[in-house]
């Protein structure tokens, strides 16, 4: 099942994998017995006993803004400190090779989906994409608007941010081609 591979502040790394088989406990004059099914914190828990494929589902329905990326990707960082500069910031799980067979998938409309799932953010229970989807929505002006409809943002920032995203769209020259990130 699930065991919490290491924390931080915005960062969780957990291990989706199914446990190994138990194994039967050394002989010894301790028989305390120690077994957890549930970890909690930061506000999620790890229900051990439940598939990876429902985890992870229910971690999506569970937090208004999620990303789930390999560890170490550079396009989660951009992703976080993109957030961060909205107001936003998001819950983290990074993901061996091995479980990110289990995201769902991409959308369609996200030209990264054919080279691989992660980083993938969901927003609100629907996922957005990779970082060039991301990039798109804030560039259209509809992303900090997403943000405040699923409650990550406050509505009193939404004009702020409304604002700052039309200066951006503003000095970013138009060449008639969206270029990838």
């Amino acid at each position: 099942m699930q065991r919490l591979r290491s924390w931080s502040s915005d960062v969780v790394q957990l291990d989706l994998s199914p446990l190994p088989p138990p194994q039967p406990p050394p002989s010894s004059s301790n028989n305390t017995p120690m077994s957890s099914t549930a970890i909690s914190g930061a506000g999620f828990s790890i229900d051990e006993e439940e598939p990876t494929e429902a985890r992870i589902r229910r971690l999506i329905s569970e937090h208004p803004v999620i990303i789930f990326s390999r560890s170490s990707c550079c396009m989660c960082h951009v992703m976080k400190k993109l957030l961060a500069t909205i107001g936003v910031h998001p819950t983290v799980i990074e993901l061996d090779d091995h479980e990110i067979a289990s995201l769902p998938p991409p959308p369609a409309h996200d030209s990264l989906s054919s080279r691989s799932p992660a980083p993938a953010v969901f927003i609100g229970g629907t996922c957005v994409g990779g970082l060039e989807s991301l990039v798109a929505l804030h560039l259209s002006g509809h992303l900090v608007r997403k943000l405040v409809e699923v409650g990550a943002l406050w509505e009193e920032n939404k004009q702020t941010y409304g604002v700052l995203a039309q200066d951006i769209q503003k000095n970013i020259p138009d060449t008639g081609t969206w270029m990838l990130l």
